[in-house]
């Protein structure tokens, strides 16, 4: 046996998998954030494990409409808004509605957060405004400088210490003595408490929208890699991704309970205040030397959310301005003579101006939004959640509709259990929204 080949072999197949993430990490970095790092351990704060089967459960039930975003854009080569195009012009209308109606308070609830827990850190100025700022300029010079293939790398580099500090983490909690006494799987579940389930489940893992963003940077990877990012290497990295949303969940959830439950700790809906609040009880109860992987854990989870969604939403909202634009002046593509003299037509490449553009708005209406309302931002941050809960059937017929249709191909096609969870998933998330409407009227 020739155990030096066998072992080169290993760290080539270990180097091309690791080469070959990058989708679906930027899926994972985008997805763990508020959900987890706030949701989550709000969740195991004032329910003890009583939630820990939603988690599982909302984990599951969105799954296939996540799964669908690679899957279509490994098997077309092309975003899920082109798809949603083919579907009617009404589904980009809607689309571009929800997503203009939302992107804002998302980029402001991240960004505050992530802001409070580096003044917090690192204390050099006492003004979370001052610290927007630097956050923002942060993640404008890293897409600035690298573009995608940057963010790429950046991103195995932030997965990997996120999950190490947070497991090390809740491997601490585990050591010490619950802060409300013994904690059992049948603590209180908030039938009462709508609001509060309704808003856990529409940012866990994530709205399903981001599906629309895990597409488009599908197709940045088809471009960015020099191997075939082909469907099984697509959904392998998808589920890589995905697997860590729900462990990091689940660890969040953990360290809330086993940390804050029966604490009697009131959280701040203020960003700043709340990110201190989270590192204090979490270093009082641990101990002061673990304040340090506390520390990155959190704001680790919070910069990498606050990176991706200020790349995704301009790189969503460009690719829509292009579709938009071409469905209404009727541009006709670029052609491009080949030496044989046939003409292919080649669309002009309007996407960077677009970036950019949508960029500067993003940026420029968070500034502005938490200057005048950052006192309401907890409020803001539920009705984002609650609204993505509720706009999550839309999204998940219409991926659900673009993997089924008759010009998809058949080998790419869901299994019959993937389509099954897909029918199930849709009527849970149309149900449950319809019983949430009618628990707001009074009906229920």
């Amino acid at each position: 046996m020739n155990t030096t080949t066998d072992t080169q072999d290993t760290k080539t197949n270990w180097k091309t998998t690791l080469k070959m993430l990058g989708p679906g990490l930027l899926f994972a970095g985008a997805a763990i954030g508020v959900s987890h790092l706030v949701q989550s351990t709000k969740a195991g704060a004032g329910y003890g494990l009583g939630l820990i089967g939603v988690v599982f459960l909302i984990h599951l039930v969105k799954y296939p409409f996540f799964e669908f975003g690679p899957r279509y854009a490994s098997t077309k080569g092309e975003s899920l808004l082109d798809g949603y195009k083919k579907l009617g012009n009404w589904v980009m209308i809607v689309f571009i509605i929800m997503t203009l109606g939302t992107m804002f308070a998302v980029q402001s609830a991240v960004t505050i957060v992530t802001a409070g827990l580096a003044m917090n850190i690192f204390g050099v100025f006492d003004n979370i405004n001052i610290w927007v700022a630097i956050v923002l300029a942060v993640c404008l010079a890293i897409l600035l400088i690298g573009r995608y293939s940057f963010l790429d790398n950046l991103m195995k580099i932030v997965i990997i210490t996120l999950t190490i500090c947070t497991v090390f983490a809740v491997t601490l909690a585990l050591g010490k003595p619950a802060a409300g006494g013994t904690l059992s799987i049948a603590q209180e579940f908030p039938v009462h408490n709508f609001i509060f389930l309704i808003a856990l489940m529409g940012w866990l893992p994530a709205p399903v929208d981001l599906s629309v963003w895990h597409s488009l940077w599908a197709i940045e990877k088809q471009k960015d890699t020099v191997e075939d990012f082909n469907l099984k290497r697509s959904l392998l990295d998808f589920n890589i991704g995905y697997i860590g949303t729900v462990i990091l969940a689940i660890a969040f959830l953990l360290l809330g309970a086993l940390v804050m439950y029966g604490s009697g700790e009131e959280f701040s809906t203020k960003g700043g205040v709340f990110a201190g609040q989270l590192i204090e009880l979490y270093t009082t109860s641990l101990g002061e030397w673990a304040r340090v992987f506390i520390s990155v854990a959190a704001l680790t989870t919070m910069f990498s959310t606050t990176l991706t969604v200020l790349d995704a939403i301009p790189r969503v909202m460009s690719k829509t301005t292009e579709i938009i634009s071409e469905m209404y002046n009727n541009t006709a593509p670029t052609p491009t003579i080949l030496d044989d003299g046939q003409a292919i037509r080649k669309p002009k490449d309007n996407s960077r101006q677009y970036y950019w553009i949508w960029m500067g708005i993003l940026v420029a209406g968070t500034l502005v939004l938490l200057n005048f309302f950052i006192s309401s931002m907890g409020e803001m941050v539920q009705i984002a959640t609650v609204l993505s809960f509720l706009t999550a059937p839309f999204f998940a017929i219409a991926n659900y509709r673009l993997v089924t249709r008759s010009d998809f191909p058949e080998a790419a096609r869901p299994s019959k259990p993937l389509i099954f969870l897909s029918w199930f998933g849709i009527i849970f998330l149309v149900g449950f929204g319809v019983i949430y409407l009618l628990s707001l009227l009074g009906i229920l």
